[in-house]
């Protein structure tokens, strides 16, 4: 018997997905455990397995956005009558809302799932109105993040679209003769001039922090740390070959055991409740192309520097492959934003819902400061806690500072 295959939520915070390519197409046979089609989140490109025996009968969404529990597709017998199946599933869909007032006229209601066109995404303008690239989200942000150019690259998918595996199996030096039409003009490799269609991730940023910076009463408090102990400790660990680690790890470290001496930090707000966590799970966040990723390091407190260094490159790596798994994007109790390498010397930063607070760290920099009664060159660091004023207060917030600012300046103390 045929049954429909709808929109799983993928994510907790997922209102629709995004269909970037099918790996299948109708008339295939597909087994549990196959991969249907390649789905965009609001945090990851996920793939979507089947758990059904049969033959795809019907695709619903070549590609685009999608609602969750909308109509993706319809799996069944060869030659089952899928069509009253369909029409049935979108009577019982469009009931309800016939039965509830005529939405104002500034709302636009969602067309059914099954009828969906494909996504603007898709669609990369050139300076020609009649020349345009098919390309799947997915694959325009790999040729960027490749520094590859699009107008060069073969299409395989519908229509000539251009899609993933395109983009992995191109050779740049297997490229044709450049189009002698001119390029538009480019802000960066992966931006034009122009608007540009959002992306399911870039929503779900600006909604969550909206609510946070918005919904929640930031304070911030900052500190300055200086890094002459904590950068002399790292070189002598550095010294072995077989051990690498980096001054966020050290902080990672220093965060998690300050934590523990300070579970308010380590809390959440529930509207009628406070959630002090037992574990401390350290968020980190990542930048990629899309947006923002924050992969969590589990029981941070608990592992050691080389352990938390191994973790982070490869959660990090996977951020920006998008191939991070629901369970290693959530349950983070606490988040570092870390914008050192960029020469930043001091930032805040919005909480990471649900976390109380998030810390915002700088770059060392070299500055003359007093010692022993002489100046001196030391290695400052500036970091500054964002704190939810509803969480945690003023008091509370500088006492975990001042224990970080501890451990930092004399890393042993890690171990008291």
């Amino acid at each position: 018997m045929a049954e429909i295959i709808r929109m799983p939520r993928l994510s907790d915070t997922m209102e629709e997905g995004n269909i970037v390519s099918w790996l299948v197409k109708e008339g295939d046979k597909v087994s549990p455990g196959d991969v249907l089609a390649e789905v965009e989140t609001d945090k990851a490109t996920m793939e979507l397995e089947s758990f059904n025996e049969g033959v795809l009968l019907y695709i619903g969404v070549k590609e685009g956005p999608v609602p969750v529990d909308g109509i993706i597709a319809i799996i069944g017998a060869k030659g089952d009558d899928y069509k009253k199946l369909l029409a049935d599933a979108e009577s019982a869909a469009s009931a309800p809302a016939k039965e509830e007032a005529a939405p104002a006229k500034t709302e636009t209601a969602p067309a059914p799932a099954a009828k969906a066109t494909p996504a603007p995404a898709a669609v990369v303008e050139t300076n020609h109105n009649t020349d345009r690239i098919l390309a799947s989200p997915l694959a325009r942000s790999l040729a960027a993040e490749k520094g590859y150019n699009l107008e060069q690259i073969t299409g395989t998918g519908d229509g000539g679209r251009i899609i993933k595996r395109d983009v992995e199996t191109y050779t740049p030096s297997a490229a044709p003769a450049a189009n002698s039409k001119q390029a538009p003009r480019a802000l960066a490799p992966d931006i034009q001039y122009g608007d540009a269609p959002v992306s399911q991730m870039r929503k779900v940023i600006a909604r969550r922090l909206s609510e946070s910076k918005f919904g929640a009463p930031h304070f911030y408090l900052t500190v300055e740390i200086n890094m002459d102990n904590a950068m002399a400790a790292r070189k002598q660990v550095n010294a072995n070959p077989d051990i690498k680690v980096s001054f966020n790890d050290i902080i990672m470290k220093a965060s998690a055991v300050a934590l523990r001496k300070h579970p308010a930090i380590n809390s959440s707000w529930h509207g009628d409740k406070i959630t002090y966590h037992e574990e401390i799970n350290i968020g980190v966040a990542v930048a990629i192309p899309d947006g923002l990723m924050v992969p969590v390091v589990r029981d941070t407190d608990l592992k050691s520097l080389t352990q938390i260094n191994a973790e982070v490159k490869e959660l990090a790596g996977k951020a920006k492959s998008k191939k991070l798994s629901t369970e290693e994007m959530t349950g983070n109790t606490f988040t570092i934003s870390n914008l050192g390498n960029f020469g930043i010397e001091e930032f805040t930063a919005i909480i990471n819902p649900p976390d109380a607070c998030i810390l915002a760290v700088g770059s060392i920099m070299q500055k003359p400061i007093v010692k022993d009664g002489e100046i001196v060159v030391g290695n400052m660091m500036k970091v500054t806690l964002s704190c939810d004023h509803r969480v945690v207060d003023g008091v509370t917030g500088a006492n975990f500072l001042a224990t970080l600012k501890s451990m930092l300046e004399s890393p042993l103390m890690m171990l008291a």
